[in-house]
């Protein structure tokens, strides 16, 4: 009787044990990009639209609603704001801790992901910032190049005590496995090439994931720092989100890289997207924008089934620090605030030496529809410094030398403010950052007059195609298109016509093969020919990613140490110091070919604010009215192409 009752005891436990539910909050960062302070160090201004010091207000509320949670982070950490730059500047200081790193752990984060970006200063700079994180980081692709074996901790297993909704403490040991673009060893190959390699997201979750789960991963979730397209999946593909939910084994996913929200309704027409519940493929999933302007929030509910814990239902949501309104919805953490202190009013002196003087209000309001100044200047300034270098190479000293670049701050991301706004008169380190703000390398390139139109066609695809007989409302710019990808290309002369079909699409791949955008493309009154060489400067991301017709390796003619940004200060102080201002007047070299339809209805989004307002009166080279501010707080102005 005692031994019967014994075993019914011990059944009715081994039942409750089995039948526990378990509710688990994942919260995520990502693409933080050393925004920590609410603060435009560009406009050195405060601002309520990002950073870390904010979303931590949005981390302690979402921990507060829930009894189990985790904190996690998921790349680009290091690069992106002046800030970075700053750091830099001190690493080698006794006892210096990252500034991204000293807010993190006070946030108590389980784990970090690495991105992109963060190899922009080198695998040494990268691992000596690492030192100040009081979490682990991980990055499975990534391996060395010499041995094969994984450059850093591929995962995490890391065991949890987490209350169940009845109240008692379960064991549960999580899983953490990151991912980022292999395309690093393109991107940043004068650090990585012959040092690491990168694998396949898809191919190398699938080989790791079975791994964590035999070493005892009760769930498993992947800090991608990739995004999301409803494409099959392909070898080596830079957004690889969509191959990866469909990997076997996988509990969650949480995305970055993009900029995008997920959640949200650019994804809605995507198949395999679940907007209500957030997921892909039935995997929770989730993505928080950028610059920490959302915290990303995971729901998992799981039973303990025989033993094993399922997830059975999620929730996923990425919540904003402003409203729909752009009013902000919470303050900064004062705690995160006080510690940053020093690091921020550092950053602040270090971006506001001066380097010169400038003529002219330098602004990209302009710069997506017309040829702008703030384009002209780092264009001449990368120019100037190809003619010094290869003023004695006999061999290329006598080819005509081009400039790329392209407007890094056009309202990108939806953002009206993010506008380059550099003032009349004196020019600080600020403002070279603000019309450069990526510490990239430039190089120089040789490539013929044919690669030259086909790298021309890819930029154009920023344009939306126009129908030039239509009186309706027509759209000019297709804002699927990154901003960063109209390259705008000094020392040559051409027209784009929008009435044309794009001839390829954003990702630079051919759509179109029989449309032709780029007309009369010539250099010093010339029509270009196809075989004609030229040499064009670049920054190592452009040179060496091979997107764009004429880049990769194989053209490269010249890797410079230097950075865009510090060619382009330098300039600035020798304009200043020779001529007494630093002279930047837009030469018009190319411009969008007039439409001959009076009733045609263009319409074009910029900067709502006054300053922006007086610029397009002033400077517009085609007819434009304002119309309204629409949703997103962008002025809508139409447009006049005659």
């Amino acid at each position: 009787m005692l031994r019967s009752l014994i075993l019914l005891v011990t059944g009715l436990l081994l039942m409750t044990a089995q039948a526990a539910t378990l509710q688990l909050r994942v919260l995520e960062t990502t693409d933080l990009h050393v925004n920590i302070m609410d603060f435009d160090y560009y406009k050195d201004r405060p601002t309520d639209q990002y950073g870390l010091v904010r979303a931590a207000t949005l981390i302690r509320q979402a921990r507060n609603e829930v009894a189990n949670s985790l904190l996690v982070d998921n790349g680009d950490l290091l690069q992106g704001s002046p800030m970075g730059d700053y750091a830099v500047s001190r690493a080698m200081e006794s006892g210096w801790v990252h500034p991204v790193y000293k807010a993190m752990n006070r946030l108590g984060y389980d784990v970090a992901n690495l991105g992109n970006h963060d190899f922009n200063y080198g695998l040494d700079y990268l691992r000596k910032a690492l030192q100040g994180a009081e979490f682990p980081s991980i990055s499975a692709n990534v391996l060395d190049a010499s041995t094969g074996d994984h450059a850093f901790a591929p995962y995490l297993i890391k065991p949890y005590r987490f209350a169940d909704t009845a109240g008692n403490q379960q064991s549960l040991k999580v899983g953490f496995i990151g991912f980022l673009p292999p395309q690093i060893m393109r991107w940043d190959r004068e650090h990585l090439e012959g040092v690491v390699t990168a694998h396949d997201i898809v191919e190398t979750a699938t080989r790791l994931v079975p791994k964590m789960r035999a070493e005892g991963a009760d769930i498993v979730i992947a800090l991608s720092h990739s995004g999301f397209n409803s494409e099959p999946h392909e070898p080596m593909a830079e957004q690889a989100a969509n191959g990866l939910s469909q990997v076997q084994g996988l509990d969650a996913m949480v995305m970055g890289h993009a900029h995008k929200v997920f959640p949200g309704p650019v994804f809605e027409n995507d198949a395999g997207v679940d907007l209500e519940h957030g997921t892909i493929h039935g995997v929770p999933a989730v993505m928080p924008g950028f610059w920490g302007n959302h915290i990303g929030v995971i729901d998992l509910t799981l039973e303990n089934r025989s033993g094993r814990w399922h997830v059975v239902d999620s929730h996923s949501e990425a919540r904003p620090l402003a409203g729909p309104d752009h009013k902000p919805l919470v303050e900064a953490d004062s705690e995160l605030v006080a510690a940053l202190a020093e690091d921020h009013e550092g950053t602040r002196t270090f971006v506001g030496r001066p380097i010169g003087t400038a003529c002219s209000e330098i602004y990209s309001y302009l710069a997506l529809i017309q040829d702008d100044p703030s384009i002209q200047i780092v264009n001449e300034a990368q120019m100037a410094y190809v003619r010094r270098v290869f003023k004695d190479d006999e061999a290329l000293k006598d080819l005509p030398i081009l400039a790329v670049s392209a407007p890094f701050k056009a309202g990108g991301q939806r953002d009206p403010a993010n506008y380059t706004e550099v003032e009349k008169g004196e020019m600080s380190f600020r403002n070279a950052v603000d019309l450069y703000p990526f510490p990239n390398s430039l190089v120089v390139l040789k490539i013929t007059g044919a690669a030259l139109k086909e790298w021309l066609e890819c930029a154009a695809g920023q344009f939306n195609q126009i129908d030039p007989a239509s009186g309706e409302p027509q759209m000019l710019i297709n804002h699927r298109f990154p901003n960063h990808n109209f390259d705008v290309i000094d020392g040559v002369d051409y027209q784009i016509d929008v009435t044309q079909l794009a001839r390829y699409d954003e990702h630079c791949r051919l759509i179109n093969p029989q449309a032709e955008r780029i007309q009369s493309l010539a250099w010093q009154g010339m029509a270009v020919d196809p075989e004609q060489q030229f040499l064009i400067a670049a920054n190592n991301y452009r040179a060496y990613g091979g997107k764009f017709a004429g880049t990769g390796a194989e053209s490269v003619v010249f890797a410079s140490p230097e950075e865009n940004r510090d060619i382009l200060a330098d300039y600035i102080e020798r304009q200043t110091r020779e001529q007494g201002v630093v002279r930047v007047i837009a030469d018009h070299n190319w411009r969008l070919a007039p439409i001959m339809n009076p009733a045609l209805d263009l319409r074009f989004e910029t900067s709502p604010s006054a300053k922006g307002s007086r610029f397009v009166e002033a400077h517009a080279r085609h007819a434009m009215t304002f119309l309204h501010e629409n949703d997103d707080g962008f002025a809508v102005y139409r447009v006049a192409f005659h």
